[in-house]
């Protein structure tokens, strides 16, 4: 009987997030790019070519270090240029929000404008240059001389009072970055000087941390990583189209939204379907629920792998799906020869949801429509947390094992790692198609129709890849010696990794489009009736898609003893007049 695993914490699931880059992040410190490009299985030297292409990421991750050593050659900068102290560079900067740009437009543009509007004065308000004592302006005592400071104003005051004045405002948060003179009809401001030369130790780095924060917080530019516990920071290039981010570690979020990496679903539906998941929650406790009963037995099933085959404990024995409850050997032939456990009117119409149900007033019926939607948005972010521990624990365990078992130097295994990288990234992709699908409007049929082909393409090719790797790979893990089919294994897992890839960019980049090829009033130019959709039978019953064609990086087989498919791309023997992997016809 298959059981649930606990979450793991937020971070390590977040890990892998940018879902299409190249590297498969064995190295969490190593950056990953946000191209949004899935896995190349098809050589070891066109994998590395492809990941050289795609590997320029629109963004840099910066360290503590990192931001310290430009924020200082931006001060560098800007003394240079415009013949002025550190000091007074940093106070402009910081008004100007940390663009080097915006200030050297507004200095050239007024000087004698910018400098009244910072506070920066080229010649003191207030003078006392024979005097050997002077009254502090806020204790009204007097002190001599050398026992008083003052800013660029010239209005004294004794070291203790600076002192007591600069830590309160420092105590009260970032704004002593703006600090002014204590005179209060002065606008002088007080720069890194004063600090490091009256403060306490305490305050001074307090007040350098503030500074050092402001540079990221400030700056329209840069971002900290909103992962709890994250040091790292990412400076990103405006207006290059694509918004998600990985972080160093390993983190992946949207730059616009701050939220987890959602791409190809736009900010706003993702903004809605969070809010709508926050309103219902209570509505929903009973959907988070592990436990499932059997079609069959009736006995109650816990799920802990990450795929939808469920298999019943003996003597029972029934398979079945998941998500519809559908016996796993007809899954997909009773819709019609396609996937369509993805559909909600499918389910309606097969009694999936009660008669009285239906006839229920109007915010039950929506309650029912979000629940098939949520479900499975919601087990696919399980799924996809199960298949992330797999492959931490595939890089950490099982990698050397089976290169032991096999005799195969785990440079030769690569291609486990990156069937596991896609399956982490696919689930993450179509886990928000389903956000994607629930706020697509339902009297758009043809484009409802079009994205649920797409989606339910994509979705059953994951399926194959999941369970082939998460269980047939458990054969050989768990074998006493080299086994002749390990190599027939590598062939079918790799070839069902670069398949699943193909399904996932013709709906990613379907989506990008917004669903374009299809006419809202019902034509499509891809796809004209499910019945045209099917395809060939495969041997699970289900018919293939004849219109997902490969992409531009689909391989060419130039071996005169293998044909390479028009749909998948697969390499097929010569004798073979069905893929062996989508079951389409030569």
């Amino acid at each position: 009987m298959d059981s649930e695993d606990d979450m793991h914490d937020a971070n390590d699931l977040e890990s892998l997030d940018d879902f299409y880059s190249g590297d498969t992040a064995i190295d969490s410190d190593d950056a990953v790019d946000g191209d949004y490009e899935f896995i190349d299985n098809d050589s070891d030297d066109d994998y590395d070519d492809h990941s050289s292409h795609r590997n320029q990421p629109n963004y840099t991750i910066l360290s503590e270090a990192d931001i310290r050593r430009w924020q200082e050659d931006d001060i560098m900068n800007i003394s240079t240029v415009l013949s002025i102290s550190k000091v007074e560079a940093s106070i402009l900067l910081r008004h100007y929000n940390w663009s080097v740009s915006k200030v050297h437009d507004e200095w050239f543009a007024d000087e004698e404008k910018v400098r009244k509007t910072v506070g920066l004065l080229e010649r003191p308000v207030a003078d006392y240059p024979n005097a050997r004592e002077l009254t502090c302006g806020i204790c009204f005592e007097s002190f001599l001389k050398p026992m008083m400071s003052a800013v660029a104003c010239g209005h004294p005051f004794c070291n203790t009072c600076w002192t007591g004045y600069i830590g309160t405002s420092i105590n009260d948060g970032p704004g002593c970055l703006m600090l002014r003179c204590p005179d209060p009809s002065c606008n002088a401001a007080v720069g890194q000087d004063m600090i490091n030369l009256l403060a306490s130790e305490d305050d001074k780095e307090k007040y350098a941390r503030y500074l050092l924060r402001s540079y990221v917080e400030d700056n329209k530019k840069a971002k900290w990583c909103p992962a709890p516990g994250c040091d790292y920071a990412v400076d990103f290039v405006v207006g290059s189209g694509c918004y998600d981010v990985t972080c160093r570690c390993s983190h992946g979020f949207c730059w616009n939204c701050t939220e987890e990496a959602h791409r190809p679903v736009d900010c706003g539906t993702v903004c809605k379907w969070i809010m709508k998941n926050s309103a219902e929650s209570e509505n929903m406790n009973w959907i988070l629920a592990n436990s499932k009963p059997c079609p069959k037995c009736k006995r109650p099933i816990e799920k802990n792998q990450g795929c939808m085959h469920i298999t019943c404990t003996p003597p029972c024995k029934f398979e079945f799906c998941w998500l519809c409850l559908g016996a796993w050997s007809e899954h997909g032939e009773r819709t019609g020869g396609f996937y369509a456990c993805n559909r909600y009117e499918t389910a309606k119409q097969e009694g999936v949801y009660d008669e009285s149900e239906k006839r229920r007033e109007m915010a039950k019926n929506s309650l029912e429509r979000y629940t098939h939607y949520y479900e499975r948005w919601a087990s696919n972010q399980t799924s996809r947390q199960k298949a992330l521990q797999d492959l931490q624990q595939m890089q950490s365990v099982h990698l050397e094992k089976l290169s032991d078992i096999q005799c195969q130097p785990e440079s030769q295994l690569k291609f486990i790692l990156e069937a596991w990288t896609q399956i982490v990234e696919c689930r993450r992709v179509l886990k928000w198609t389903y956000a994607y699908g629930y706020y697509l409007p339902e009297h758009e049929h043809a484009k409802r129709q079009f994205f649920e082909y797409l989606q339910g393409e994509a979705e059953s090719g994951l399926e194959r890849l999941h369970q082939c790797a998460e269980k047939e790979l458990q054969v050989y893990l768990n074998a006493d010696g080299p086994s002749k089919e390990f190599n027939e294994f590598r062939t079918k897992l790799a070839g069902l990794t670069s398949v699943t890839r193909n399904y996932f960019e013709n709906l990613v980049r379907a989506l990008e489009n917004g669903l374009s090829d299809v006419d809202a009033h019902g034509a499509s130019s891809r796809s004209t009736s499910s019945k045209n959709l099917g395809g060939s039978k495969s041997r699970n019953g289900r018919g293939r898609g004849a219109s997902s064609k490969p992409s531009s990086s689909s391989r060419n087989v130039d071996d005169s003893s293998h044909w390479s498919c028009e749909h998948c791309t697969f390499a097929n023997v010569k004798s073979a007049t069905i893929c062996q992997m989508c079951h389409n016809r030569r």
